[in-house]
């Protein structure tokens, strides 16, 4: 446990909880634009959407249904793996406008297998808002519509994301340090 603490206390802040409350305050503007008339179908990325998706939520003053997915390559390592299915939505995708909110978009494998999978239930359109894009050109598939804020290439946790399972709740966007 010494070490999780040790990762947190050496990392670095690179977002304070009102540079992330402004971006998804902007996110939630140009969403209500876009999908006020449309009651569209939100699909909360699980686990580490939740915070976003939380905070996000209560600024869309439109109608819409919310559901989960969750599909993961990460587990508790630092290095995504094989696809591994936790949850499907149980709400009917067809001839919906479907919009998954992730957490952070990194190579897109998981965002593809997500919005190929909502195509094939008959969503309409799947579009996708993530608050964290990581800069690096080592991506493939569609990248998210939606993005808050954007991150270096390097691997971060806080406000949803994990390290190790852990960190999920600090307050804020942290990098760890280069030599972790």
């Amino acid at each position: 446990m010494n070490q999780i603490q040790h990762v947190l206390d050496s990392a670095d802040c690179l977002y304070s909880m009102t540079e992330i409350n402004a971006a998804i305050e902007q996110m939630a503007s140009t969403l209500t634009l876009q999908y006020a008339d449309v009651n569209p179908l939100l699909l909360c990325v699980m686990n580490g959407s939740v915070i976003t998706a939380g905070h996000l939520l209560p600024k869309l003053p439109f109608l819409l249904e919310l559901d989960y997915i969750h599909a993961s390559r990460y587990g508790d390592k630092t290095v995504g793996g094989e696809l591994t299915w936790h949850h499907k939505p149980l709400t009917v995708m067809q001839d919906r406008d479907v919009l998954l909110i992730e957490d952070i978009y990194d190579e897109g494998i998981t965002l593809q297998t997500l919005r190929e999978y909502c195509e094939r239930a008959g969503a309409k359109t799947v579009k996708c808002v993530t608050l964290i894009e990581k800069l690096h050109d080592n991506k493939v598939g569609t990248p998210p519509e939606f993005v808050g804020l954007t991150v270096p290439n390097r691997y971060v946790f806080g406000f949803g994301m994990d390290y190790r399972g852990y960190w999920r709740n600090a307050p804020g966007i942290y990098a760890v340090k280069e030599d972790e």
